[in-house]
């Protein structure tokens, strides 16, 4: 029981910490370049090349694909188009040939870029199995009434995430500061000016945006043409001052004469969650896991304080873990009750299956203690390592409770049956116990590619097995001996009150005869 519990306190100090999806060396990483909002394409082209020259002389690096104008936010692969921004995926060489893993290499580049691109932001993140960015795997989504109240609270708990240690490339999902024009229609001036807002609407849209009204043919194929002002009429304030429109009297009257024009900035993009503005504070995970980041930052938002309204979901890999864990953890208790029905029906009691179940906890010791001295975290993986072991150790506790039934049967004490068991089985149990820790190495070993998913999933088992082959051949046959002493004493009691009721019938008998009824009559 000390050790039980002492195993459980691994989870609770931090030995053992947990996140959805164990961190993975794939080898590859994106390197983001943000430059200033206001940058053309071409001047973002020639910072990136600039930082492709400096990757070029790392012996590390094998490959890299460069995108210029667009950059993967980590939304199943989707992609934003913007002129400042640009991408550098890299490819390293084998695990084997470098000293620094994925992470940590990636966050030295960045510091060494930071200081060969002057005037740009770099972040580095994983690859995901989509060959996008990953999705930061933490992620806080701050709902509220209104946009401001939300950006306030998303900057203070972006403050306090940046104070924690583990927690690397932090950023708002929704982006401040980008440069607008805002025109404000004085609906009077412009009704007496003979225009309407559909038209005003209409005509802004073509002269930006475009319209693809028209179309062009050419055989069996047709393509969209779209028709709006080129760049050059269209790339300052005083371009869309003098916009033109042509009211009902076929006169031209221009923007400025009834709208207010005006440069400003706001936000990027705007969100919404359960029909509620919101944003998402994000973030990745470097050597630490995230669940034990989100932790720590989840007790620093507690004394923050938030506006009136404002609140805040977990997103990202703690959303997706308190719901798998959830399933697994239904799972577990499904396997176990599974395990103990099918030996009710194969030994006909209910009592000696629960001296089976006394090995399952044994198993938990080792396995925990295997991921704290690993340093593996509980991930969906390892809690499927520890289903496995449920039907894997009962087998040690199912081969003993038999033999013992079986020499119990043929009139040996339980005792004895009980050291007859540990010696007779002792053989078969190491066999199959280092067999299987034996085939389980190669995984718990392995270091390639992706390794690091697996790894946890075999040391649970291996951890497991061990502890359980030592401890289950002293817990259980001391439990059984327990359970049949409360066994024997339920039946000496049903037997005594038996003999106590046979008895009473014997005395009621005798005073019924003595009385002038005689045993026929009874």
């Amino acid at each position: 029981m000390a050790l039980l519990i002492g195993s459980f306190t691994l989870i609770g100090a931090g030995f053992i910490g947990a996140e959805f999806f164990a961190k993975s060396d794939r080898g590859e990483f994106l390197v983001q370049i943000e430059m200033p909002k206001d940058v053309s394409i071409e001047q973002t082209n020639q910072v990136t090349q600039k930082a492709e020259d400096f990757l070029r002389t790392k012996r590390e690096v094998k490959r890299m694909i460069t995108t210029v104008g667009q950059s993967s936010e980590g939304n199943m692969g989707a992609t934003q188009a913007t002129a400042y921004k640009s991408e550098i995926s890299v490819q390293l060489v084998d695990k084997k040939d470098r000293e620094d893993d994925s992470y940590i290499y990636a966050a030295k580049i960045k510091r060494e870029l930071q200081d060969v691109l002057v005037g740009a932001k770099v972040k580095t993140v994983p690859v995901s199995i989509l060959g996008s960015a990953e999705s930061a795997p933490l992620a806080l989504v701050v709902t509220g009434p209104e946009l401001d109240s939300v950006m306030r609270f998303a900057e203070v708990a972006k403050e306090k995430l940046g104070k924690i240690q583990g927690a690397a490339e932090i950023k708002l999902s929704v982006e401040a500061g980008n440069p607008e024009i805002s025109v404000t229609v004085d609906r009077d001036k412009m009704a007496s000016l003979g225009l309407s807002m559909q038209t005003v609407g209409a005509t802004m849209q073509t002269a930006f945006s475009g319209n693809t009204n028209g179309k062009f043919r050419a055989g069996e194929y047709e393509y969209d043409i779209n028709i709006r002002f080129n760049h050059f009429n269209r790339k300052n304030i005083n371009d869309v001052s003098n916009l033109l429109f042509i009211n009902d009297r076929g006169e031209q009257v221009r923007l400025l004469q009834f709208a207010s024009i005006s440069e400003s900035s706001g936000p990027s993009m705007l969100e919404r969650r359960d029909k509620s503005t919101s944003v998402t504070v994000q973030a990745q995970a470097v050597g630490r896991p995230s669940g034990s980041i989100a932790a720590d930052w989840e007790k620093s938002l507690v004394d923050a304080e938030r506006p009136v309204g404002v609140n805040y979901v977990w997103g990202g890999d703690m959303e997706n873990q308190s719901e798998g864990f959830g399933s697994l953890g239904i799972a577990l208790l499904a396997a176990i009750v599974l395990v103990y029905l099918i030996m009710v029906a194969l030994y006909n009691s209910f009592v000696y299956p629960f001296v089976v179940l006394f090995s399952i906890p044994l198993s938990i010791i080792g396995a925990l203690l295997a991921l704290a001295l690993t340093n593996n975290s509980l991930n969906i993986f390892t809690i499927l390592g520890l289903i496995m072991l449920i039907g894997l150790v009962a087998k040690n506790a199912i081969i003993l409770v038999d033999f013992t039934n079986q020499r119990k049967a043929e009139g040996v004490s339980t005792f004895d049956a009980l050291i007859q068991a540990n010696h007779a089985r002792l053989r078969p149990i190491l066999m199959t116990t280092i067999a299987m820790v034996i085939g389980m190495l190669p995984i718990a070993l392995a270091s390639g590619a992706g390794a690091e998913w697996k790894n946890g999933l075999a040391w649970v088992i291996i951890g497991g097995l061990l502890s359980s082959l030592f401890l289950t051949l002293i817990v259980v046959p001391v439990m059984y001996a327990i359970f049949d002493k409360i066994i024997n004493w339920f039946n000496r009691n049903k037997k005594k009150e038996s003999i106590d009721e046979l008895m009473v019938a014997d005395y009621e008998h005798r005073e019924l005869s003595e009385d002038g009824f005689t045993p026929a009559h009874l």
